[in-house]
């Protein structure tokens, strides 16, 4: 691999745990997705149906905005993307990143956390937001994974 880059929203802090710690073991530069209105506990809570979460993931079309634009996207060749796993799927805010930047030619691996359920159909579901780039599914970062189980996978890729 090139030069990597690891991009992470994370509600609770546990994909921020799995992100940091994956720059490290993969000495890559990272960056938090941060949304410009903040998600509160209300707003995530999933079994509330009129909950800023659920209804953003009810409505696909629907785009956070996002705090900033300042990812360095066109200094790396891949992007280790990785977020909570909500609804089966990335939250929006995912797609905003993804359709706020050019990935022509880059690779996206995604990684994720997770309470019960995979990555899924997520690459497919996110493919129409950057054009021109590979995105695939990579792996569930759940628990405390260790920085050397953390640098074989990205040995791996």
């Amino acid at each position: 691999m090139n030069k990597i880059l690891v991009v992470y929203f994370s509600a609770g802090g546990v994909t921020a745990n799995a992100a940091e710690k994956l720059a490290k073991a993969a000495d890559a530069d990272l960056y938090e997705i941060k949304p410009a209105v903040p998600y509160t506990s209300a707003d995530l809570n999933w079994n509330d149906k009129s909950s800023r979460s659920s209804m953003e993931m009810n409505d696909k079309s629907y785009r956070p905005e996002l705090a900033d634009h300042d990812a360095p996207v066109t200094e790396h060749d891949t992007v280790l993307l990785g977020f909570p796993i909500w609804w089966y799927t990335a939250p929006t805010i995912i797609n905003t990143f993804l359709e706020s930047y050019d990935f022509s030619g880059k690779t996206i691996i995604l990684f994720a956390t997770s309470g019960g359920s995979g990555l899924g159909h997520t690459a497919a579901d996110l493919e129409k937001s950057c054009p021109g780039a590979v995105i695939k599914n990579g792996k569930l970062l759940n628990g405390n994974p260790s920085e050397s189980m953390l640098r074989q996978w990205v040995e791996t890729l």
